[in-house]
This record gives structure tokens, sequence and C-alpha cells, in this order.
């Protein structure tokens, strides 16, 4: 079944992401870092519908995204950067993609990060604190970093910042890729679980390396669109 949104605001978080909110219908619920299929309503676009995760907390009266364009596809996303307030998407009951399943380390790669925005916020509404919580974002520059104020405002939460493609980036941002040197002192200090998303190479990459340093089946919560 679809539901009809109305957008209430788009404003840009970075260069490229951009965070919409809607109002939220009655009835409508959802598991922090549940997805829905997205379909905008212009013209020539109907048909086509693509997975955005739901960011804020499942008890707010919203319903918001953050969302990444890319314009130079000429796609959905490009499309989504040039919405105004009043208009309409198509939005799909939520399905599951990544939940949380306990305190951990959260890795994210880019907009992978957006389940782990709406689980952190529930988490610390939820509990008060993200004690034995950690956030390990991987960015290309470090103006690529979303919402970076507010995660290292979230009381308890460690943060770890890196970059691929930047030599010298502000200070408290790293300049290295998450591999096996990166990981294992994590490893070694993390009991909790492992949750990981990001583009699919390095969602597969992270997996196989947490396994190689020891990180039980069972404690690696990953993306599933399937």
């Amino acid at each position: 079944m679809s539901t009809r949104l109305t957008l209430s605001s788009i404003e840009p978080v970075t260069r490229d992401i951009y965070h919409l909110s809607f109002p939220r219908p009655e009835g409508f619920d959802f598991v922090p870092g549940q997805a829905v299929d997205l379909t905008l309503t212009r013209k020539g676009w109907t048909d086509e519908s693509r997975p955005f995760t739901l960011t804020a907390p499942a008890e707010t009266r919203t319903l918001e995204f953050v969302i990444k364009s890319y314009p130079d596809h000429e796609g959905v996303t490009a499309q989504i950067a040039t919405l105004s307030p009043g208009e309409a998407v198509e939005i799909s009951d939520p399905w599951g993609a990544i939940e949380d399943k306990g305190p951990g380390c959260f890795i994210a790669g880019g907009a992978g990060v957006t389940p782990f925005i709406a689980i952190l916020r529930a988490r610390l509404a939820r509990e008060g604190t993200l004690v034995g919580c950690r956030l390990i974002f991987s960015n290309k520059t470090e103006a690529d970093i979303i919402l970076r104020e507010e995660f290292e405002a979230m009381e308890g939460l460690e943060t770890v910042w890196t970059v691929t493609d930047q030599d010298d980036p502000g200070e408290g941002v790293r300049t290295a890729k998450i591999d096996r040197a990166f990981l294992a002192p994590f490893v070694e200090r993390e009991s909790g679980k492992f949750y990981i998303c990001g583009p699919d190479a390095m969602v597969e990459e992270i997996e196989t390396t947490l396994s190689d340093l020891g990180v039980e089946k069972d404690r690696i919560i990953r993306e599933d669109f399937g």
C-alpha cells in the first residue's frame, strides 16, 4: 500500500545532502532503521521508486529523510534536490533494512549513515545516553560529513571521522581507509555489536575483515535491502 506525503520543508545539510520533512500520517508506524520506497509524483517520474531510510525517531510527528543528491546521474535523487514545499511524493509501507540490536560500533560510509541517524536518535531519546556506542564514519572529504555537530553532541557517543580523498582535513579527522589496520584496535575494545552500512563493496569488505579479526557472525549486523 502506498501513502501520499506533502513536503513541509527541504533544507541542505551538506553540499549535496538534503533534509526533507513531511507531516506523519495517522497510523503510519515504523522502526528506527527501516526504509521506504519513495516515488515522485512529477510527470515522467511516477514509475521510478528508490529506497530511502526514515531518519526521525519513530515517536515524532514528522517523517524525515536525509538524502544524497547525485545531479550527474539525472535520476530520482537529482529531482529530489529540486523539490519545493507543497509537492507530493508517494511512499511504500516501511520495511526492514537494519535495526537496533543493542550498543556497539556503528560503521558507515557516506549516505550509509542514514539508518544510524534514526537508530542513535531513538536510543538517545530512550536511554538518555549513548554510552557503549561508537560511530565510525568514512567520507570522501570533511565537508561531506553528515550531521557532524549533532553526532558530536550526542551524550555518550564516541565519534571517529575519517576521509579518503582529502590530505589535510581539520582537527579530529583521520585520513585512512577503514581496513584491517584501522579496525583492529576497535575490535579489541568492542564487546557489543558491529553495524555496517554503506556502499555494497565497502559493506562486504568490512564484514569479511571483522570476521577475519575474530568477530562472531551474530555480532555483525549489516544493511540488507533483500
